[in-house]
This record gives C-alpha cells, sequence and structure tokens, in this order.
C-alpha cells in the first residue's frame, strides 16, 4: 500500500489559477503481466500532518512523538532584517558608513532597524534581542550611552557619505541630463529644550507646535543624495543658498541644473547662482529649473507676454520677456488642474458665505451690534479660507452686507490651470516637454518626503535634545530612505507598485498608471493566485521567516535552521539576487 498525491489545477471565474492536490490510499498488485491500483480510500480531507504521518508508517519510518524529536529552544523573526541588511550589502552600506568599527556595526543597525521597524532609539535597542539583527551584528548587548555615541559618530561621518553618495548618483557618467532635485519639508519637535526648534510655517499642519526644517538633495529619479537640517524658522530661500555652497564647496560638483518650487529658486537666489557662474575664483556654473509665482504670471499676460488665445489648441508654449533676459519662459496649462481650482475656488466661496451668514443672523437678532465688534466677527472668517479679496463687505451698527466681486473672480478664473517655468538651460540642451519633466521630477522627493514621515519611517515627531542628535536622526532617516527606494524598485513585482509607468507623450497632462499597475489594483492577485502587497505588509510577511536555535535529544547542541520559506518569500530573495542567509552579515 502507498499514498497516492495527485495534482490539479483550474481557473476560477476570476481568471486566477488555482492548484490542489488529492490523496489516496492505494493497493498496488499485479494482475498477471499488468499492474493494477486499487483505491482503497480518499485521503484528501485528513489534515495535512496525519496523511504525513501515515505514507512515512507505510514507508516504514518509525515515528516518535514531536517533542522527543528535537526541541526548538528558540525562534527568532529573520526574514525581514535579513532581506533589508542584504540590499545593504549589495549597495555597500558598511563601507558608505566607514571604517570597521562598533560604532558603525550600531550605525549600521539603527539604519536597518528604521527600515524595518521605525521606533525610538531607546525602543530599539530593546528590540534588537526580540530578532536575528542583534546577535548578527553584535549590538544585542549595546547601551544606551552606546547607541548615543553611535549617532554622534555618524553625525561625524556625514560630509563623507553624502559626498560619495553625490559622486556615484549626480555625477556625468550617471547622470546625463546634470539635474539635482531639492526641496524643504518639517517635522514637529516635542520637549522644549532643542536649539534647533522654532516656530515656523508647518508643512504637517501641526500649528502651535515648535518644529525644524530639512531639505533633500536627490538625483533626478528621486534617490535621496544628502540631507540638511535647519531650524525651524528657516526659509526655503535661505536653505537652498545653503545646499548650493554643499554641492559647490563639499562635493566639488560643477555644472549642475538645480531644480526647486517657486518658493525655493526666487529672484535673489537667481541672482546669487548667477554672481556663482560669473565668479572667477571658481569652476561652478549651475543652472535652473523653477516656476513664477502667480503674481508674476498676472503680470506677463498684464503685459501681453503671455496671450492665452494661444492655449485653445495647445497646453505649452515657449514665450520671451525682457525681464528674464538670457532666460526661457515655458508656460502651461493643464485643463484638469483648471478645473479643479475652479471646482475647489466655488467650494470656498461658499464655505466663506455660510459663516458670513452666522454672522449676519446674530446681526439680525441684535446679538451682535456695532460696527466694530461685527467687524472682528467677519475678520476672524473672511480669510479663514484665503478667498475674502473676492468679497465686498458692507458693515454698520446693525446690519452686515456683502457680495462676490465677480470680476475679481473671473480674472482669477482666467489663470485657472496656468504655470509658468523658468529656467536658464538653452534650448539645444532641453527642449521645453524636457523642462516640464525635469520640473515635474519634483514630485520624486515629495515621495521621499512620504516614506520618511509617513509611510515607512515615521521620522517624527523629533524627541532628540541636543542638535547633533537631530541632525544625526535626519541623516538615520535619510540613509534608511535610500534603503527604502530601493527595495521598492526591487520588490516592484509584488507589490502594488506601477513596475513600467507609460511614457508621457504630453508632458502637461497627469501622470498615469499603466494597464499592468490597474490590473494589480483591481485583481489583488497574480496570475497564480499570489495576493500583492503593499511594501509594510511585504515585510511583515517576510518576518514570519523564523530562525530556529534547534536542539536534539540527549545531547547539548544546537543548530540554527530556518523555517521552510513561502513562495512569496523565496520570491522576495531571488528578486534581491541573493539565496535566503541563514544570518545578516
Amino acid at each position: 500500500m502507498h499514498v497516492a498525491r495527485i495534482r490539479g489545477r483550474y481557473v476560477d471565474k476570476n481568471g486566477r489559477r488555482r492548484e490542489y492536490e488529492s490523496r489516496y490510499l492505494r493497493r498496488t498488485y499485479r494482475d498477471g503481466s499488468k499492474v493494477r491500483h486499487e483505491t482503497l480510500a480518499n485521503l484528501s480531507g485528513l489534515a495535512d500532518d496525519v496523511v504525513d504521518a501515515i505514507e512515512a508508517t507505510l514507508k516504514g519510518q518509525v515515528l516518535v512523538p514531536a517533542a522527543e524529536a528535537v526541541t526548538i529552544t528558540r525562534s527568532l523573526p529573520h526574514g525581514h532584517v535579513a532581506a533589508v541588511a542584504a540590499m545593504a550589502h549589495q549597495l555597500g552600506f558598511p563601507a558608505l558608513l566607514g571604517p570597521a568599527c562598533r560604532q558603525r556595526d550600531l550605525a549600521l543597525a539603527l539604519i536597518l532597524s528604521r527600515v524595518v521597524r521605525p521606533a525610538s532609539k531607546l525602543s530599539t535597542l530593546s528590540w534588537w534581542s526580540d530578532v536575528t539583527l542583534g546577535t548578527d551584528l553584535g549590538v544585542a548587548d549595546a547601551s544606551t550611552d552606546e547607541i548615543y555615541a553611535a549617532m554622534d559618530w555618524l553625525a561625524d561621518q556625514q560630509d563623507h557619505i553624502e559626498g560619495r553618495l553625490a559622486r556615484t548618483h549626480l555625477s556625468a557618467e550617471v547622470n546625463p541630463s546634470r539635474m539635482a532635485l531639492f526641496d524643504l519639508t518639517s517635522a514637529w519637535v516635542e520637549g522644549s529644550h532643542c536649539p534647533l526648534a522654532g516656530r515656523g510655517y508647518s508643512r504637517d499642519g501641526k500649528k502651535g507646535k515648535a518644529q525644524i526644517e530639512y531639505g533633500f538633495l536627490t538625483d533626478p529619479e528621486g534617490r535621496p543624495v544628502a540631507v540638511r537640517v535647519f531650524d525651524g524658522a528657516t526659509g526655503d530661500p535661505r536653505a537652498f543658498t545653503d545646499i548650493v555652497q554643499v554641492i559647490s564647496e563639499k562635493f566639488g560638483l560643477t555644472d549642475l541644473v538645480l531644480v526647486g518650487d517657486r518658493g525655493m529658486i526666487t529672484k535673489a537666489r537667481v541672482d546669487a547662482l548667477k554672481e556663482l557662474g560669473d565668479d572667477g575664483d571658481t569652476d561652478a556654473s549651475f543652472g535652473w529649473i523653477t516656476a513664477l509665482r502667480a503674481p508674476t504670471i498676472t503680470k506677463l499676460v498684464r503685459d501681453g507676454a503671455v496671450q492665452l488665445s494661444l492655449f485653445d489648441a495647445q497646453d505649452l508654449a515657449e514665450i520671451s520677456h525682457p525681464d528674464y533676459p538670457d532666460e526661457r519662459l515655458i508656460a502651461c496649462r493643464n485643463p484638469l488642474l483648471a478645473a479643479e481650482r475652479a471646482r475647489k475656488r466655488d467650494d470656498l466661496l461658499a464655505a466663506t458665505e455660510k459663516q458670513l451668514r452666522v454672522i449676519a443672523d446674530r446681526v439680525a437678532r441684535g446679538t451682535l451690534v456695532g460696527a466694530d465688534k461685527i467687524g472682528v466677527e467677519v475678520g476672524k472668517v473672511i480669510n479663514h479660507y484665503k478667498v475674502g479679496k473676492h468679497f465686498t463687505l458692507a458693515i454698520t451698527d446693525t446690519s452686515l452686507t456683502w457680495q462676490r466681486d465677480q470680476a475679481k473672480i473671473d480674472a482669477e478664473a482666467q489663470l485657472d490651470g496656468f504655470y509658468v517655468l523658468r529656467t536658464s538651460i538653452t534650448a539645444d540642451t532641453l527642449d521645453a516637454a524636457g523642462v516640464v519633466f525635469g520640473y515635474k521630477n519634483l514630485a520624486h522627493v515629495e515621495r521621499d518626503f512620504r516614506i520618511v514621515k509617513v509611510d515607512d519611517l515615521d521620522l517624527r515627531p523629533i524627541y532628540h535634545r541636543l542638535e547633533e542628535r537631530v541632525r544625526a536622526h535626519v541623516l538615520i532617516c535619510m540613509l534608511a530612505c535610500y534603503l527604502v527606494w530601493h527595495l521598492r524598485r526591487t520588490w516592484a513585482p509584488l507589490t502594488f507598485t506601477d513596475e513600467h509607468p507609460p511614457d508621457r507623450d504630453n508632458p502637461v497632462a497627469p501622470a498615469r498608471r499603466s494597464g499592468h499597475a490597474e490590473r494589480k489594483a483591481h485583481y489583488q492577485y497574480d496570475t497564480f493566485g499570489h495576493p500583492y502587497r503593499s511594501f509594510g505588509n511585504l515585510l511583515d510577511h517576510i518576518a514570519t521567516l523564523t530562525r530556529n536555535q534547534v536542539r536534539f535529544p540527549g545531547t547539548d547542541t544546537e543548530v540554527s535552521v530556518l523555517t521552510e520559506p513561502t513562495g512569496d518569500q523565496r520570491l522576495a530573495f531571488d528578486l534581491l539576487n541573493t539565496p535566503i542567509p541563514l544570518t545578516c552579515t
């Protein structure tokens, strides 16, 4: 007798392939010259371990209770830290951080932990002994003082690290477009003793909280290269000036095209870049791509430089203006953006009128009397939605009336969806479409900010008190973002990431997902029935691959054994071009 296993497959109503296995207890016998099989029982309904036991017994194996076979003395999550460590070694992280030493091992462990399980430094320290990372890197017994010393050591290595990344990703050989992106964001700070904490415009919507500012320098694809931390009251222009000095003086890079938004590269910053190029003491020469502010665009329209009728049949036009000598202006109109801005403006006008009606009802009931008091209440709401300029108000001691200034609304609506890019790059180097694509690449930096803030790395809030610790914390998050950038691209076949975003014929049109990405989002499973996951959920799944310490009966010897990996876990390591390692080193 033996157990026969018969595999089959079918396609379900959603078009997904499904596999199944039937198990039968059969007797094989010879009938003359023929071999015949008799099915004695259908075992398909039995549990897998019961079928395995029956099969092993029929093969003559002696079975013993599981508790007497081996003892698993400990089981630690391993797959997620091993995968991130494998990517870090492929990217040369140990050598990138600096010379081999205890501080480097701790710094590497902090970066890997930030990818796998972002948490406070003290929480991370206690977590190291709960996964294989702590033992493999020799940091499980680290103290709090060693953690902070490693952060200080890493901060001292920042110029060395960023210099190598800049040469790797911004040099002419690998970055023929010679573009670099820079943008600034903020993160709030808990506590009251950090010297970098200040009051400023919060991009996180945390009004009343002290904050820091930090800016990322990236290559055109959004791969982080450098980060700079500023006090919370720092504006975009000052941050841009600082990063230009870093690029030219510390990285030794010249002839770059810097891309920044309209608040970053202002007229004063452009003049400074021109002076830097004209300075005979340096070979630095920087170009720029930025955008004009709305009042400046209005002036161009009023001067006749932008003919709105041109955009009835096209959405992109290159213009010139005497206020911008030796520069090119690329005017664009996005109809979808125009419609969205018109809808939003109508909603904000309606919301403002709703609040004004509440005040008018109080005036009508006589519970709010006096022009000064009415004006105070109106002042609280009129600019709440930033559309107060579109209303004409009439306030007396006993009345409040208003009406929309339709002329101003129509004038603003004419420019809905319009934006004008400003660049110093000549047309023979970069055409108009290339300028638009270059500016839109700033979306990659915004993607990095979402990674470090929300999606993966939890940079905020910041609890460190010392200035250098804050800088080290942000540097750790930047290096972790560098790892995540590569992991997301490598694991794209396993996640909802668009592996092949379609090329855009029209640079002004919004980006769209490929048909393959749409199918991922719709079906949620691939053709073999494997689920697509988010990046975080994929890490959680890989974490179920554990490393077990196994002890055999009658001995004190323990061996390390990995659990049998799932198909997705195998594929995750195959995509990393590495076998599943037993250790993280």
